[in-house]
């Protein structure tokens, strides 16, 4: 069974819009908080954002508050990333991350992580 997967990446023009979409196992969603991460080229792993089960609340890095948006997805058991006003530095592969709430900014306490997408912000 695969946990988590990522769509909607691609390459967009600075100051442009993307949605990215991760489709979680229904008992992955049901029981932990999902994140966001992404990881540019010789870069670290960053946390971008987190939502709470059913929901309850959400947290944003400073670097993406204010541009990044995390929100159920249309389809069941998914969480959607808008984001808009993309610059160059955006630019990585985008991660969606489920595990327990109290460490899901952490990489390393992660407990599912999914493949990917690229998202690319040309300078």
């Amino acid at each position: 069974q695969v946990e988590l997967v990522e769509s909607g990446g691609g390459s967009v023009e600075a100051g442009g819009s993307l949605t990215l979409s991760c489709a979680a196992a229904p008992d992955i969603y049901r029981t932990f908080c999902m994140a966001w991460f992404r990881q540019g080229p010789e870069k670290e792993r960053e946390w971008v954002a987190t939502t709470y089960p059913n929901n309850q609340r959400t947290n944003y890095a400073d670097s993406v508050k204010g541009r990044f948006t995390v929100s159920p997805g249309n389809a069941a058991n998914t969480i959607d990333l808008q984001m808009n006003n993309l610059k160059p530095d955006d630019t990585a592969r985008y991660l969606c991350a489920a595990g327990d709430c109290v460490h899901i900014t952490t990489p390393t306490r992660v407990r599912y992580w999914g493949q990917g997408t690229q998202v690319t912000v040309p300078s």
